[in-house]
């Protein structure tokens, strides 16, 4: 069961990444695990590249913003759950991480300058393959050397993109690496004027067709953008091996989010795979909306005893209020069984990674009052 397993994580790692399927809880996990640090007393970051405002509704920010917004203190001693540490939220703004590379790695200002202002640039800053999760593991391995935080917690996507992120580094760098990319920089001749005398003629052949159809002057833009990019390519290819290596450091924990369902099961569980395949530590797993078992599952409950329990309670209800109450019971106890079987075979398939069952609460979690109640459950090893 791991009775602490995440406190344990709070305390003893700088980085925890919650993954799992669209639907499971995922962003609420990471609220509740960032409010449970604070309370601990952690200088807890919370980065978020899912742009839903759940997460900011649940701290009572107004909107998440890509700067860091630290969420005002007094709005927890409202709540009657003081902090002894602080919180503080961000999102991932994508360009703005970009533009911070190409500032970093050019040879010069006016450099950086013209790269930026590069019409291809500002377009494939925010959408070449891989980009948005490289840029993510960017900044969280910028933020986690802020003196500032104790602990940061990144809130995914959902898995189908999630899974991007093991592989973002290799495939940015696959991207900028490319023969198209090659064609271009030869294309560009070291006076900075375009020529495809230079090139293979079956290469020169198909950038003239593309020329015919989008103009010269885009095929001048892509290859002055590529040139100047190709510039910096050491920069980036270093880079993103010190993330590769971030990601597989003792610091780093994933916890891995999912409801009791077969199929949320099996997409988290082929992550775990994927992560151990990369040498990326797994924390824990969380499965979340899990049914407990109703009083007297193991007897049962008859019409007899629903009738009673109205009666004592002098409520009126309709004639067949027992029979549908006895049948509500049943489903229930089906329901936990259901639920126990599931997650029984995560526990086999997974061996010492601890699994948090969190039972269903009456309402969805949407203020800072439920979020520590949430965090306590975390915490605490669940069910």
């Amino acid at each position: 069961m791991g009775t602490s397993a995440l406190a344990d994580l709070i305390e003893s790692r700088r980085v925890i990444v919650t993954v799992g399927a669209g639907g499971v809880g995922k962003t609420t996990t990471a609220a509740a695990i960032s409010v449970a640090a604070a309370r601990r007393g952690k200088r807890v970051l919370c980065l978020t590249i899912d742009p839903a405002r759940r997460l900011a509704e649940s701290l009572g920010i107004s909107e998440m913003k890509t700067e860091a917004v630290t969420v005002d203190p007094a709005r927890f001693a409202a709540a009657g759950v003081p902090l002894t540490g602080s919180l503080t939220a961000m999102m991932l703004d994508t360009k703005r991480t970009f533009d911070e590379l190409i500032e970093k790695y050019s040879s010069s200002p006016e450099k950086a300058q013209r790269l930026l202002s590069n019409k291809l640039y500002q377009y494939v800053s925010t959408s070449l393959a891989g980009t948005q999760e490289y840029m993510a593991m960017e900044k969280l391995v910028a933020v986690k050397d802020d003196p500032r935080y104790d602990l940061v917690v990144l809130d995914t996507p959902p898995t189908a993109n999630a899974l991007d992120f093991l592989d973002a580094p290799q495939r940015l760098m696959e991207a900028l690496d490319s023969a198209t990319m090659k064609w271009f920089i030869q294309a560009f001749e070291s006076g900075g004027k375009f020529s495809l005398n230079v090139i293979a003629k079956g290469a020169a052949a198909i950038l003239r067709g593309i020329g015919k159809i989008t103009g010269g002057g885009f095929l001048e833009a892509m290859a002055e953008f590529i040139a100047e990019l190709n510039e910096l390519f050491g920069g980036f290819k270093d880079r993103a091996k010190r993330v590769e290596s971030a990601l597989r450091g003792s610091e780093v924990a994933f916890v891995l989010v999912t409801s009791a369902s077969p199929p949320s099961i099996q997409e988290v569980l082929y992550f775990a795979d994927r992560l151990t395949e990369a040498g990326m530590p797994r924390g824990a797993f969380v499965v979340n909306r899990f049914h407990m078992p109703p009083p007297r599952a193991a007897e049962g409950v008859s019409e007899a005893d629903a009738a009673s329990a109205i009666a004592a309670h002098g409520l009126a209800l309709e004639d067949d209020a027992a029979e549908r109450i006895v049948t509500a019971h049943s489903d229930a106890v089906r329901l936990a069984a259901t639920d126990a079987r599931n997650v029984r075979a995560l526990d086999l398939s997974q061996g010492t990674t601890p699994t948090i069952r969190v039972p269903e609460l009456e309402t969805d979690v949407h203020d800072l009052v439920l979020l520590a109640r949430l965090g306590d459950v975390l915490t605490t090893g669940g069910v």
